[in-house]
């Protein structure tokens, strides 16, 4: 959600809190002090030099990952986690934003990423204003130069002056830099194994960068290793094995329990590590030097535990500061909780002389010892820190009252209230002070000259007798006393049955520790208390409370602090030898503690390469923020990773995020069977499915614009980023689980090694694991040493674990980044490649979770289309006894074989599909057992990636292509296509998905989007491709049968052709998901691309909506063999609308084309389309009408009274916008009937027979109004119209010469574009207009308006050759002209339109007060026929078309105020609502196949009456935008409109990015519902918003 900041507030540091001491950032530098040296270079500064300077000779192009934001400038929930690659070389972070959003308005991104140079601070924020061009994407180029945790957001304007928003925060982590030495490869030449001694994967002097899944981590605990004297033979070991890390568990002095995490002296190092005694200054030397040696001399980087939640319980510095610790002191509610654990203490000590059990032997003796300790906590008389004192109380207000200390009760009246209902009052009210705070014995109490006064008041009948009074209110605290005396049962209730089950687990449960004797020394359960020296004489700040864990806790909770009662109800699971820390929430609250442990993380920072936080769940937040920061200033490439158990993933995201959390722990041991071992790996391992397609796919080739505005131009790739998960480092076994053996069985150790490390993910083991330690070893008592057992006999695994790791490092370092899982029964295989050879290795491995014999056990053949596979190396392990070794000294492994599996035999075979190879499991392949093979797809070419995606040839084979040309090949519905090619084609049909919606590559392009970016190879396209070639062969087979009509497709036809043949050829059925993808989106974007490049400026430099709104003209315009703008030959035309109007008759209209042909053509640029409608239109012009219905202009039909002012609209807006645009005026336009209006067919030697300029037949539509028109419809009756009554055939219009409005129409025709007749004869509805409009349409007016003005200005301008029309007014024939004409429509129009938001005007307009049922508004109609007088005042969203065209109409204040009303009673979603949902005829949800008799929506007769149309919202915001920058909120700053009216754009923005339409609906029901009826893609509804923006980009 976003957060209100202070006005005129920055966002900045101030809003932040205080999470570091000015000191806390010193430590580092302070801790090492030295002589101050000059202030060095950052990686930030280093990144900015890069940028600055000029280009390096063969440098790569950069990497560009694109972060698209919300409207909200937040990210959306997939992306609220970037996680971006090493910065080897700096590359751009791009942030972008759709323009005009909310986030856009003054927009400021901030980020604590040191963007500017500079070193890191949490609270130093970077700031980028955002564009405010409102007709340009915004993009905001961040330059990543290094690795850490950031945060940013956008702050923008709100909608209150002066308001600032701060949008939702995002955060992006970036990956550290870890290098390590190469290496030799692991397998020699004829693919065997190499052994150190023949040289393999021998240490090489030149170091590589290791990404994250290259890791392979070792934990080792360091006083089982002996001293520091013998290392260097563990990291032979280790090294030997192929690992690249070290887990180290703490180092430093442990506490007196000997468990490296519970650390004693965390500035310390365990002196017992080293031979000799030392100092603790040398010791660290000597550390730094050891962990130096594991690096450069055995390749092992190393990383460490950091504990920052505890401390050892006999750590000497919590005698000094014991406000480190939580005690009863700094934390009173604690108090009853250490009195309980006392209480404990005391009575386990008491056991022997109370003659109780000591030992626990049975359920028993538990239940014994329980109703003993009940008594005992009884005793302590608890209750005391719950209730309030009844003498304390009497006594308070005895004294109040006899010292005439009474606070008046000025409350609610409490006269005659009963002593239940005044305490309820009084809690409610919160005069308890000290309530629940458990802080000391009656905490609890109220003022006793409050409830004084309360008595007084409440109990008038008393008087003034104190005595009485003071009874009173015991009565009334005995009242409030009776629900804490129940919450104190409760909790000791909660702390008893605590104590049971631990004390149960802990001495009597078989798999507990069975602690043994309970004394003082050994209590009934743990301590939840430490008790310092200096107890005795003061325990409560003496008395620090232990950490530990509790179940299913929110790890957002302190569980130590009020109001949590953890520690009294004894429900942590608590390590007795481990102090909390006491932070608190900022450094100031405990300066000592937070120095002391930066110091501890920066010491360390300096010597390890990463950390792993323990306990990192339980870690406040904060705590961890500052303290890794601090690490980082010391270490920027410091790796980090944690094991949180938080439960919610959404949760772990949260730590992720904010700590910077590079790597995330996961453990294959949690997986129960093969399937849930399966789901893991794919989960977390996978990497990326073989064939994915994101990196060919969604990535373009830029040019990067210097983000400094300084510096070069360089070649970029941008590829868009969607999102994160955390990274994993998986876990075979982890130092704290059980072993396999105990889990599962000894042999699933192998199984288990070969799957996790063919994961593609860091990997991390333990050496039990992989030498078979039977058990899991006690970090506390153990104090054997390890075995060094190398890779030689009895090293259990350790071989087999070599060849993995290696092969693992060298898959990782060469980009083997895809892979399959796959399982069958018991067996899980795991199938790893390079994305551009496609070669790489195959793992099988027979799974062990449970003990089954020693047999292969069923498994089908492994089968890989057409590629090799070739044996490396199987391995099988014989375990011949179970037995613990015995040995006092060495820790050792089971006595394990691991047995070399010989070669398997690979068969390769033959199918109609092409070769495959078939990998048949040998016999003896126990469970347990894995065997690895190298696999190579068969001849695939590795260009063919680059030839398929070479963005230089699809643009040259593009192109050529016209705009009629990519219609073909980008769009193409159905019944386009069937109807251009004689039904050979239409849509492809995807089995399990369906039809696509178009024919073109916009048609694949639907399900591709998401398939691409989200790899989604189980997609039931991709199922289709892998099955055989039809795609291929239609996507080609469609333009090479229409390359005879559109000569230019040949070009992409032999485009697609040389690709598809190259792919049918050598790719595998498996990857030609891939490829096809390849292919169609490199068309994709090429066609996208020559269609924008023949576009407009306003569109080529437009943002991704105006391009997609303008690509809409593309979808529509196109050629097919039914529909023609000429009578004779098949020539391109405008559809109405997608799939419905298609071809045929219902293809063309008049009004659509003309409400569609300002902003589909001429915004677009596309003049000579505009032409070519407009003269075909005029060459029909019949009646001075022109028709609705075209039919290729040889059966035309005339029953729309509006068409020709749209045209005459679109005829002035092409001459004011169109190069040369007047001179159309001058065309010639061959008339298609003969100047009688006698209908002839197009083909008689009457059509076409005489020739009239477009001047001439302007002023013809014009004169006939003028004269008036009345016919009857050509062909009227049944063939014409099966639903129209006889009497609506006939056609009247004529001007009201007192008004200049043209009146027209009747109540049983409907021809404006709310021309829904009935058809219901259920309903009696046939032949009944749903909205017949007749009189004169307020839309009409209006363009009738503009056309007489722009025509006056013409004559005016000597451009039109016709002053006026000839009229009858007041009975004689006499020339109007046009200029009086405008100016009688001037006068006429508020007049005869407005209805005033106060009816005492009424009588200054025309209106009927009875019919108004919405004021302020205007008219949809004036001078409906009689009986239909109310229609005129309906609100309807036709009044702001008159508005944009004639806005000199209207009275600027009055026409806002409408369109305010229209805002938010009209505005929907998608589009307007075509009437008021007040009006007793409104219904928003249009259903055509309703045909119940229901009259009002029976065969969808509420077509115009409530559902939401999309082409009026385009005049809706182009008319408030008008008028609000003219007496409105943006008068004085046009951008305050222009971010309002935005607002209006994220539905259809949304809608056109993602329905696979690619346009915007022609209507919705209501509230935006889906409606089934509409056409999905309308040309209109993406016209009259493209008009919009092109405004937009003059105001910008």
């Amino acid at each position: 959600m976003v957060k209100p900041i202070q006005p005129g507030g920055s966002g900045g540091s101030s809003q932040r809190p205080d999470l570091t001491l000015q000191t806390l950032s010193q430590v580092a530098d302070d801790a090492f002090a030295g002589p101050a040296p000059n202030t060095p270079k950052t990686p930030a500064d280093e990144g900015k030099e890069f940028f600055l300077g000029e280009r390096s000779e063969g440098e790569q192009p950069i990497r560009v990952y694109e972060l698209r934001l919300d409207p909200d400038g937040g990210p959306n929930k997939e992306r609220s986690y970037i996680r971006l690659p090493p910065a080897y070389t700096p590359y751009i972070l791009r942030v972008s934003l759709d323009a005009g959003t909310p986030a856009s308005k003054s927009g400021i991104f901030k980020t604590n990423f040191p963007l500017d140079g500079g070193a890191f601070e949490r609270d130093k924020y970077a700031e980028r204003k955002l564009p405010t061009d409102l007709s340009k994407p915004i993009q905001v180029d961040l330059p990543i130069s290094h690795a850490g945790a950031f945060v940013y957001w956008v702050e923008y304007d709100g909608d209150a002056p002066g308001e600032r928003i701060q949008g939702r925060e995002g955060y992006f982590n970036i990956d550290p830099i870890l290098r390590v030495h190469a290496r030799t490869p692991i397998l020699s030449t004829d693919l065997k194994p190499l052994l150190p001694s023949d040289g393999g994967a021998k240490l090489l002097p030149e170091l590589v960068n290791l990404p994250l899944d290259g890791i392979a981590m070792l934990t080792v605990v360091s006083k089982w290793m002996g001293p520091i004297s013998q290392w260097r033979k563990h990291f032979e070991e280790a090294s030997d094995r192929g690992y690249t890390m070290l887990h180290w568990t703490p180092l430093q002095e442990r506490g007196a329990s000997d468990s490296p995490y519970s650390i004693k002296d965390q500035n310390k190092y365990d002196l017992r590590a080293f031979d000799t005694s030392i100092e603790p200054e040398a010791a660290a030397a000597q550390m730094q030097e050891i962990l130096r040696v594991a690096k450069d001399e055995y390749g092992l980087l190393s990383l460490t535990d950091v504990v920052l939640n505890h401390t050892a319980s006999d750590s000497a510095w919590l005698i000094d500061h014991p406000e480190a610790g939580y005690s009863p002191s700094n934390t009173p509610h604690l108090s009853p909780a250490l009195e309980i654990d006392t209480a404990i203490f005391e009575f386990s000590a008491s056991l022997v002389d109370s003659g109780l059990p000591t030992r626990i032997t049975s359920q028993k003796d538990i239940d014994t010892l329980l109703v003993a300790l009940t008594e005992v906590l009884k005793s302590r008389d608890l209750w005391h820190y719950y209730v309030l004192d009844v003498q304390s109380e009497k006594a308070s207000v005895l004294s109040a009252l006899s010292s005439n200390n009474v606070t008046f009760w000025n409350g609610e009246d409490v006269a005659g209230k009963s002593v239940v209902e005044i305490a309820k009052l009084v809690r409610s009210l919160g005069l308890v002070q000290g309530l629940g705070s458990l802080a000391s014995r009656y905490c609890a109490h109220v003022d006793g000259a409050v409830s004084a006064g309360l008595m007084k008041a409440a109990f008038v009948n008393l008087g003034d007798d104190p005595e009485a009074l003071a009874t009173a209110w015991v009565r009334v605290v005995d009242v409030l006393n009776v629900p804490l005396y129940a919450e104190w049962e409760e909790d000791t209730r909660i702390a008893l049955d605590s104590i049971k089950n631990r004390l149960k687990y802990t001495r009597l449960d078989a798999n507990g520790p069975k602690l043994g004797e309970i004394s003082r020394n050994s209590p009934l359960v743990e301590p939840y208390f430490t008790r310092l020296p200096g107890y005795e004489s003061d325990p409560t700040t003496y008395s620090l409370a232990n950490n530990g864990w509790i179940w299913n806790a929110d790890p957002l909770v302190n569980f130590a602090l009020h109001p949590a009662k953890a520690y009294l109800r004894r429900e942590v699971i608590v390590w007795g030898d481990c102090v909390k820390l006491r932070y608190g929430p900022s450094p100031s609250h405990n300066p000592w503690l937070w120095n002391f442990m930066t110091s501890y993380v920066t010491s360390l920072a300096q010597s390890f390469d990463g950390f792993r936080i323990d306990n990192c769940h339980s870690t406040p937040l904060h705590v961890g923020v500052a303290m890794l920061d601090a690490a980082r200033k010391v270490n920027p490439n410091l790796y980090v990773c944690a094991e949180l158990f938080t439960g919610s993933e959404e949760m772990d995201l949260l730590f992720v995020r904010k700590l910077g959390v590079n790597t995330l722990v996961r453990e294959a041991g949690n997986a129960w069977d093969p399937k849930e071992f399966s789901r893991i790996m794919y989960r977390f391992g996978l990497g990326k499915p073989i064939g994915s397609m994101d990196a060919a796919c969604m990535t373009s080739i830029e040019e990067l614009t210097p983000p400094f505005g300084k510096g070069p131009t360089r070649p970029c790739i941008v590829s868009p980023h969607n999102g994160s998960i955390p990274h994993a480092l998986m876990y075979d076994l982890t130092h704290d689980n059980e072993t396999y053996l105990d889990k599962r069985t000894a042999e699933h150790a192998l199984a288990v090694a070969g799957i996790v490390t063919f994961g593609y993910c860091a990997i991390a083991s333990v050496k039990g694991f992989d030498d078979l330690y039977p058990k899991l070893l006690n970090l506390v008592e153990e104090k054997r040493r390890y075995e060094i057992t190398g890779v030689g006999e009895n090293s259990g695994i350790a071989r087999a674990k070599r060849v993995l790791n290696g092969l693992r490092r060298e898959m990782v370092l060469g980009g083997s980044e895809e892979g399959h899982v796959f399982q069958d029964g018991n067996y899980i295989m795991i199938h790893r490649v390079h994305p551009g050879t496609q070669n790489g290795y195959l793992l099988v491995a027979n799974t062990a979770f449970d003990k089954r014999p020693k047999e292969r056990g069923w498994v089908s053949p492994i089968e890989l289309s057409r590629t090799r596979a070739k044996f490396v190396c199987g391995f099988a392990i014989d375990i011949p006894s179970y037995e613990v070794p015995k040995d006092a000294e060495t820790i050792k492994g089971l006595p394990g074989t691991l047995i070399d599996l010989p070669e398997v035999a690979v068969v390769q075979k033959s199918r109609s599909d092409g070769p495959y190879c078939s990998i048949i499991v040998p016999d003896f392949f126990p469970p347990g057992s894995i065997m690895i093979f190298e696999v190579e797809v068969q001849h695939l070419d590795p260009t063919l990636d680059a030839f398929c995606s070479s963005p230089v040839s699809a643009s040259t084979a593009f192109s050529s292509l016209t705009l009629v040309d990519l219609n073909v090949v980008l769009y193409r519905a159905d019944g386009e296509e069937r109807d251009a090619t004689n039904g050979v084609y239409g849509v492809y049909d995807v089995p399990e998905m369906g039809k696509l919606t178009y024919c073109g590559l916009e048609g694949w392009m639907g399900p591709l989007r998401k398939v691409m970016m989200y790899n989604d190879l189980g997609h039931p396209l991709c199922e289709n491709l892998r099955k055989g070639t039809w795609a291929m062969d239609y996507t080609l087979g469609r333009l090479v049968k229409q390359a005879d009509k559109f000569p230019n497709l040949a070009g992409p036809a032999q485009w697609f052709k040389e690709r598809f043949d190259r792919i049918k050829k050598d790719v595998p059925g498996f990857l030609r998901p891939k490829f096809f993808a390849i292919v169609i989106s490199t068309a994709y974007k090429a066609a996208r691309q020559a269609a924008i490049e023949q576009c407009s400026e306003f569109v080529y430099t437009g943002h991704d909506f105006t391009q997609n709104l303008a690509l809409c003209a593309v979808q529509m315009y196109g050629m097919v063999q039914s529909a023609s703008l000429h009578p004779g030959n098949a020539t391109p035309s405008l559809a109405a609308g997608l799939p419905h109007f298609s071809s045929g008759w219902a293809r063309c209209w008049g009004r659509d084309v003309f409400i569609s042909l300002r902003g589909l053509f001429l915004t677009t640029g596309n003049y000579e389309g505009a032409k070519d409608h407009i003269l075909a239109f005029a060459s029909t012009l019949k009646h001075g009408l022109i028709p609705n219905l075209l039919d290729s202009v040889r059966n035309p039909r005339y029953n729309s009274r509006d068409s020709p002012w749209w045209m005459l609209q679109n005829i002035q807006d092409y001459a004011n916008m169109a190069p040369n645009g007047l001179s159309i005026l001058s065309e010639p336009v061959r008339r298609r009937f003969p100047a009688d209006d006698s209908w002839v067919p197009w083909n008689d030697p009457r059509a076409y027979a005489y020739t009239s300029t477009l001047a001439e037949i302007i002023q013809e539509i014009l004169q006939r109004h003028a004269s008036g028109i009345s016919f009857r419809e050509h062909n009227a009756g049944a063939a014409l119209d099966t639903q129209m009554k006889e009497a609506g055939f006939d056609i009247s219009i004529a001007v009201d010469w007192e008004t200049g409005l043209i009146h027209g129409g009747s109540e049983y025709n409907c021809g404006t574009w709310m021309d829904k007749m009935g058809e219901s004869e259920k309903a009696r509805t046939k032949g009944v207009p749903g909205t017949p409009r007749d009189g004169a349409p307020v839309e009409v007016v209006g363009l009738l308006k503009s056309t007489v003005r722009w025509l006056s200005g013409l004559v005016e301008e000597g451009k039109f050759p016709f002053e006026g029309v000839i009229a009858n007014v007041g009975g004689k024939d006499r020339v109007v002209t046009y200029a009086e004409w405008d100016e009688l429509i001037q006068r006429s129009f508020e007049r005869c339109f407005y209805i005033p938001q106060d009816p005492d005007e009424d009588l200054n307009y025309a209106v009927n007060t009875s019919l108004v049922n919405c004021r302020g508004i205007y008219k949809d109609v004036y001078g409906s026929g009689p009986g239909r007088e109310w229609s005129d005042y309906q609100f309807r969203p036709n009044f702001p078309i008159a508005m944009t065209v004639a806005p000199e109409l209207f009275d600027p204040s009055h026409a806002l105020h409408a369109l305010q009303l229209a805002d938010q009673v009209l505005r929907g979603p998608l589009g307007m609502k075509t009437l008021d949902p007040s009006d007793m005829q409104y219904r928003g949800n249009y259903d055509n196949a309703n045909d119940s008799a229901d009259g009002a929506i029976a065969k969808g007769l509420n077509y115009h009456n409530g559902p939401e149309w999309g082409w009026p919202l385009g005049y809706f915001l182009r008319a408030y935008l008008y008028f609000d920058t003219k007496v409105g909120a943006g008068k004085e700053d046009p951008m305050e409109t222009l971010h309002y009216l935005h607002r209006a754009l994220l539905k259809p923005r949304h809608h056109i990015q993602s329905d696979p339409w690619a346009g915007l609906p022609e209507l919705t029901n209501e509230d935006g519902a889906y409606c089934r009826d509409s056409c999905n893609t309308q040309a209109w509804s993406a016209s009259t918003l493209l008009d919009f923006l092109e405004e937009v980009r003059r105001y910008s």
